[in-house]
Parts: structure tokens; sequence; C-alpha cells
């Protein structure tokens, strides 16, 4: 039997549109909510501008090429103000809504960035309300479109951090699997590998709850039966729409039952490799999960968590965390998802990245505490 629930709190984006045709309500948040828009778009915003088309406030426009770090996303919110946009609206993948959100933060509390930042900043809490943002996900893969964090990354000390308030929920998130139709095969692979970790990982977590479990397993079924179609045939809209529907899953979960180990693992290396964090985390992924397994053997209600994962991506009720093991590598090898030597990680590196994910607040969600030697196992494994 399971240790009771006892009480937990859940909280996330004030409204979620999903589903084929959500798009359709972007033009009426926008009106709600502001009066001129900061259109905050990854590399190649040509391919939105039906959707800038059918806004009707007039917009301005501002770029995210790569991973937002801590200068972009200030000039951002200094462009906003002097703009006077009153509401932020971010439509690309997870790199871009972390960064909408941050700038829609600071657009209102006027402080330094690194006042507000977890590990490297004072992390402070927000003083004042952030201003109103949609979150529009053109990926399925990190959920930011209902998470409470943005992730930053900061050139000066090699790391991706933090900024986190209840408050940076987004107003509005719109989740529609029409929008990730011409996303290529390997950002295909890499988002769904992200997506999929957590599902995994809040559902195993320490502060996991009833909610979150029922949502993590909902999720786990949907990207089990479609990641590997979703690479295949991008076309394939059933299956993008399970994708899509997953990575929501799993943005709601994060973000009330957090993480572990390989999100620990993958936010330090982010900073540190040139590794895209969808692949650091499908790499890493397997080689967790039996970690995990293996130190929760004598703990039976985790015990049965991690079995239950395993009958859920086999879909077969008598699957074994064996199994599940087994489906994880056998999912990488078909997405062709390279080992951590390819990022130019050596086995010199472990005790930095070791110690860095340690600190990292992901390590906090892990179902139990992992020494040293086994983190550094779980490297050497996936090299």
């Amino acid at each position: 039997m399971s240790p009771s629930a006892g009480t937990f709190s859940f909280a996330t984006a004030t409204r979620i549109h999903a589903g084929r045709g959500a798009i359709d309500k972007l033009p009426k948040e926008a009106n709600r909510l502001g009066t001129r828009a900061l259109l905050v778009t990854g590399k190649t915003p040509e391919r939105l501008e039906s959707l800038f088309a059918q806004l009707p406030i007039p917009f301005e426009k501002f770029s995210i090429i790569g991973e937002p770090d801590v200068n972009r996303v200030a000039k951002g919110a200094t462009f906003a103000v002097a703009k006077g946009c009153d509401v932020v609206i971010a439509l690309g993948g997870g790199s871009v809504i972390d960064a909408g959100k941050a700038i829609s933060a600071l657009i209102t509390n006027r402080e330094n960035v690194m006042t507000y930042l977890e590990v490297i900043g004072e992390g402070k809490p927000l003083v004042a309300t952030p201003a109103p943002f949609i979150a529009v996900a053109t990926t399925a893969g990190t959920g930011a479109e209902v998470t409470r964090n943005a992730v930053l990354f900061s050139p000066t000390h090699r790391v991706k951090v933090s900024m986190r308030s209840e408050m940076m929920l987004p107003d509005v998130a719109i989740v529609d699997p029409e929008l990730t139709l011409s996303v290529p095969a390997d950002i295909t692979a890499a988002t769904g590998l992200d997506a999929l970790t957590q599902v995994i990982e809040p559902f195993v977590s320490r502060k996991a709850n009833p909610l979150t479990d029922a949502i993590c397993e909902a999720g786990m079924t949907r990207i089990a039966r479609s990641l590997k179609r979703s690479f295949d045939n991008g076309a394939d809209l059933d299956a993008r729409e399970d994708m899509a529907i997953g990575s929501l899953f799993g943005g709601l979960a994060l973000a009330n039952a957090g993480l572990g180990a390989v999100h620990g693992f993958a936010g330090p290396m982010g900073g540190m490799f040139p590794i895209p964090h969808g692949v650091v985390c499908g790499r890493l992924l397997p080689f967790v999960f039996r970690a995990n397994a293996h130190a929760v053997a004598n703990i039976p209600h985790l015990q049965e968590k991690f079995s239950h994962v395993s009958r859920c991506l086999t879909g077969n009720p008598k699957s074994t965390v064996c199994d599940g093991i087994r489906w994880l590598d056998d999912l990488c090898a078909h997405l062709k998802v390279e080992g951590l030597a390819h990022f130019g990680v050596q086995s010199g590196d472990f005790d930095a990245i070791v110690t860095a994910a340690q600190r990292a607040s992901s390590m906090k969600g892990n179902p139990v505490s992992l020494p040293d030697d086994v983190l550094k196992t779980i490297l050497e494994q996936a090299m």
C-alpha cells in the first residue's frame, strides 16, 4: 500500500486551450489581456506570419535565437517597456516560452535579473505581478507553457539556472498540435524525449501526489504510443496530438511534483556542453531509471511505481522494470540518440558534472538520494 498523500496543492496556468484548432483562441485572448503586445519568437518567425496578421492589437517583435540568456531577456524587458507593450505573447518551443516568461516578469520587476535568479543570483522573490503572458507552444517537449519557472543560460557562469515564482505561471497556454507538424525529425526526437522524461520523473518523485500521478500516467501512455510515430512520420496528426497533450501533461506534473536526477544532470550539462536539453535527457533516462529502480528495490510502494512506469511504456500489463529499461534503450536507438562523448563530454568532467548536479533543484525530487559514485556510473554508461 502506498503511503498517504496527505495534503497537496496544484497550481497551473489560469486558462489552457488545447487540441486541434486551439490557436484560433489567440486573437480573443490577446485582445482581452492587453493593448500592445511583445511577440517573442524563435529564429524563424516568418512561419508564424499568418498568426501575427490575425492579432487585433498592435505588436512589436523580439527574437530568441538558441538558448535564452540572462542578457537577452533583460534586453527584451527593456525593449518592451520602451515600446509600451503591456502583454507578452511567446510563440515557440521551450526556450522561447521561458524567455517570454522571464521578460513578462522583468517588465514589472525592474531590478537586475541576477536579483531573481537561483543558484548564481540572489534568488529573491518577485515583488510585482508580471505583465500578462500568453504561451503558445510550437513544439511538443518542455511543457513550459504551464510551468512557473524560466530556465536561462548565464554565459559568464556557463550554467542554466531558473527564475521561479508561482506568479510566473502563464495567464493563457495554447497547445495546438497542428503547430508542430513542421518540426523536423531530430527536434521531434529531442523534444519528445524531454516530454517523456517529464512524465516519468514526476510520477516517481518524492513530491508526487494523486493528481500528478493521474496526469503522468495518461502522459506516459500517449507519448509511449506516439513518439516513434511522430519521429517516423511528422505528418501523422494523431501522433502529433498525443505528443502535444503528453508534453502539456509533463509540464503540469513537473510544476507541481518536481523532477529528478535526469534533469538534475541536464541543467548543468546544458551550460557546460553544446548538447540539446532533450538529447541529454533521453541519453540519461534509461541509466537513471535503472539506478533509481535498483535503489528503491526494498521500498515496496516505489518499486511498484517503477513497475507501473514499465507497464505504461510497453503497454503490457505483465511488464517488469527490466522490460521498461529495454523499451527505453530501444526507443533511444530508434531515435538515434548520440552518446555524451559525441558532445565533448570526457571522464575528466565527471567530478564537476556530479558536483553541479547534486546542487540542482531537480535533484530534490528524485525518489531517493543517489551518491556521487552512482551518478558517475550513470555518466560512464551514457558515454
